[in-house]
């Protein structure tokens, strides 16, 4: 029998699944379509300190192999999501869930996981300085080292989690953002977030989004997702997340090939609502197809061919 449990920074998941934040909601209306407790763990929608209502209308636009969103951070706000929507999401999912936090400055950052810690429910924050899809805040803190650092830094500070940082596509060097985070004390790393793009109608000669550009997701950027978990791997030596075009159960095990621990699904879920079920349930099939025991075994085992 094979072992799909998987740990992220001492805590033990019972396989790398788990559906990428905004691609699921506070994940409780999932829980009509299947029982999530089959899930190694939740990342909840992106949670800011303030309500949000998100950017205007238009903001999702399909394209070939994936789709562009602009929902800008839609979200009832800290307090919110800690007494309302996790008390909700308890009575159906029983394990530990991943709170992503975002921000337009660092008092924002801070605010938020002051107001969602000291929750038994969260297994770690994941701090996204990497939206594309918000003005002055987002990814403007993931694209700049010294940024990306301070904003680690603070955060580490009150949080009473483990921390992982999600980190933009959008620069010339991953790598050196993920050497800053690891710096200033991230217990690990969440990437990628979406790649900036834009459609345009050809009727009325004008961005399809509101927002004019977007964040590209879904299977075309699995390739680019991989490359960068390998290159990240290289540098640093805190647990990575893989995110970016995960749709089936092989793209799993490339990417902890590559060098993630656990692995989020993000677009799958908007095509099918069961995706991540059907995953983890042709999981085992897939390790046994290429003779893998146990899936800790194979992290980063494309560096050093095994």
């Amino acid at each position: 029998m094979v072992n799909t449990q998987v740990t992220l920074s001492g805590w033990t998941l019972d396989n790398p699944v788990i559906p990428a934040s905004g691609t699921f909601g506070f994940g409780y209306e999932f829980s009509e379509v299947y029982d999530l407790n089959l899930l190694g763990s939740i990342s909840l929608k992106g949670t800011t300190l303030a309500p949000r209502f998100g950017n205007p209308t238009p903001r999702i636009a399909e394209t070939p192999a994936g789709l562009l969103n602009s929902v800008g951070l839609q979200n009832p706000g800290a307090e919110a999501v800690a007494n309302e929507e996790m008390s909700r999401l308890s009575r159906v999912f029983h394990k530990k869930v991943i709170l992503n936090v975002s921000g337009f400055s660092k008092e924002d950052y801070v605010g938020a996981v002051q107001a969602l810690c000291r929750k038994d429910m969260v297994g770690l924050f994941e701090i996204n300085i990497s939206c594309p899809n918000v003005h002055g805040g987002g990814m403007a803190f993931g694209t700049d080292p010294d940024s990306a650092y301070e904003i680690t830094r603070a955060v580490k500070a009150v949080a009473d989690k483990p921390v992982y940082v999600k980190l933009s596509p959008n620069v010339t060097d991953i790598t050196q953002i993920a050497l800053a985070c690891e710096e200033a004390g991230a217990d690990g790393l969440s990437l990628i977030n979406t790649l900036m793009g834009m459609r345009i109608s050809l009727k009325d000669r004008k961005p399809i989004l509101k927002n004019r550009t977007g964040g590209l997701s879904g299977p075309a950027i699995f390739p680019v997702a991989l490359r960068m978990v390998y290159d990240v791997y290289e540098k640093v030596r805190i647990p990575l997340i893989g995110i970016g075009g995960v749709s089936s159960a092989d793209d799993v095990l490339e990417m902890m090939l590559a060098g993630a621990t656990a692995v989020q699904v993000g677009s799958a879920n908007l095509v099918r609502p069961d995706a991540c079920k059907a995953i983890i349930e042709e999981l085992p099939h897939r390790m046994e197809a290429y003779h893998i025991e146990s899936l800790s075994d194979i992290i980063g085992g494309a560096h050093h061919g095994t």
